[in-house]
């Protein structure tokens, strides 16, 4: 232990400071979401996301948020493991058909009032994709969904542009 902390004193901080966000979009979209998390969700919005066959380049695009330049989690939003614990669903792929009978589940297990958001171009219709012997397409064809962000994939600002203008239509809470 004393080994490690006289090698931290002598090497000093190594990594390179952040860089200063300079997108005015982003803090502008990040406080509309913390003010209507705050107002409809005592502060705090939990999200499970569910992949439900992508190619995983929306999970890249998800995973952005949390990295120290988005920092969604500042804003009050924050991903859980389990969808007891949920507020929203961000679904992404289309549905393949090993995947159906989980999604579904996963949309039982989470609580009342709660949010389905289908992300990206294969959520929204099925992409390249479609409905096929393999593939049930849309999220919405599965499962009910109150929104859709759009993009293959969807950058990070339009994935949070896409969750405030869900919970701003969350008529439960209204």
């Amino acid at each position: 232990m004393l080994r490690i902390l006289g090698k931290i004193q002598r090497i000093g901080i190594v990594t390179e400071p952040l860089p200063k966000i300079d997108e005015p979009a982003l803090e502008e979209v990040g406080a509309q979401i913390k003010a209507k998390i705050g107002e409809m969700f005592s502060g705090s919005l939990a999200i499970r996301q569910v992949d439900a066959g992508s190619c995983n380049g929306c999970e890249l695009e998800i995973h952005a948020l949390n990295n120290p330049y988005y920092g969604i989690e500042r804003f009050g939003v924050h991903f859980v493991a389990s969808p007891r614990h949920a507020d929203m669903l961000l679904v992404t792929g289309p549905v393949s058909r090993h995947m159906e009978a989980a999604l579904r589940r996963t949309y039982d297990a989470t609580p009342e009032p709660k949010l389905v958001i289908a992300v990206g171009e294969c959520g929204a219709n099925g992409g390249e994709f479609g409905v096929s012997y393999a593939s049930c397409g849309a999220v919405s064809n599965v499962i009910p969904v109150d929104a859709v962000i759009r993009g293959c994939p969807p950058t990070p600002l339009d994935l949070m542009r896409g969750i405030l203008q869900a919970v701003g239509e969350l008529p439960a809470l209204k």
